[in-house]
């Protein structure tokens, strides 16, 4: 039976840190501050937003305010809400969370975030810092699987990545900042996805298998070798509440050396991660003030 590797627990030991920071700032007279974005009443993108507002201000003393939007937002009221939070010097980081509404351009309002603020990590500018080595902001969930990586002593340099799902959000960041010439990175990264001909062949190569591909138990047994570790950042709500990750959790985990379970492993350290960019750019800014 793998090892579990428990990210609730990776992330509480990383909230205490940041706590300090967060002291710190406050000694100065400066609150770090999430202010986070929700267009819509989806109920997921609903219940991620409160537990990342929650974990911000319950975990790490961190102020969160919301703006909830309409579905029927317009493009002109959403952009005047973004750059409001641009030019408010007491906001340091947003959230815009995704998906928004089909009816607005999801990559404007993205760019519209003032690079300084983007504490997601999705703005073009940031993006292009992590293509070139020099990361500033990080995408939450790449940054929290690289953590919990770190953290439970697994080796990434010299070794084979595979990470299956090809999403701005997860794969294509995880791929950069896992291959890129520093510390806990050089690893030979495969980038693969759900329309990959004879994925086994590379799955099962794979020292350390990260699967993103938003399909729930997509990855088998026949998928993984012995000794594997195995990093599942999917998760499916079912109709009876229950989750379901992209890894079929039971058979996979007789052979992985290692495993994150569904839920209670990538989720807890995206949420951290997210609260520790903000912290980031409080400190950032209150350095420069």
């Amino acid at each position: 039976m793998a090892e579990i590797i428990d990210g609730a627990k990776i992330a509480a030991d990383i909230f205490g840190e940041l706590t300090a920071r967060v002291d710190a700032l406050k000694a100065k007279g400066v609150t770090p501050t999430l202010a986070a974005i929700l267009v819509g009443d989806d109920p997921a993108s609903a219940m991620y937003v409160r537990m990342k507002r929650r974990d911000a201000r319950k975990k790490a003393g961190v102020e969160s305010i919301l703006h909830h939007m309409p579905e029927r937002t317009e493009a002109d009221d959403l952009q005047d809400i973004i750059d409001g939070l641009n030019a408010d010097e007491s906001v340091h980081g947003i959230l815009l969370q995704i998906p928004i509404p089909k009816h607005l351009d999801e990559d404007h309002f993205l760019r519209r975030i003032d690079p300084a603020k983007d504490v997601d990590g999705l703005h073009p500018f940031n993006q292009g810092l992590l293509m070139q080595g020099r990361p500033r902001f990080v995408s939450a969930t790449p940054a929290g699987v690289k953590e919990m990586l770190v953290r439970s002593g697994v080796p990434i340099e010299g070794q084979h990545v595979v990470v299956v799902g090809r999403s701005v959000l997860v794969g294509r960041p995880l791929s950069v900042l896992l291959s890129n010439k520093a510390e806990n990175g050089n690893a030979t990264v495969t980038l693969c996805h759900t329309r990959t001909q004879n994925l086994e062949q590379y799955t099962r190569s794979a020292d350390i298998l990260v699967v993103a591909a938003g399909v729930p138990k997509f990855i088998g047994a026949e998928h993984v070798s012995e000794g594997t570790v195995v990093v599942d950042v999917g998760t499916t709500v079912m109709p009876d509440g229950t989750y379901l990750g992209d890894v079929d959790f039971e058979p996979v985990s007789q052979k992985a050396r290692a495993i994150t379970p569904v839920p209670g492993g990538v989720g807890p350290m995206t949420r951290v991660m997210l609260i520790a960019n903000t912290v980031q750019a409080a400190e950032a800014a209150a350095a420069t003030a």
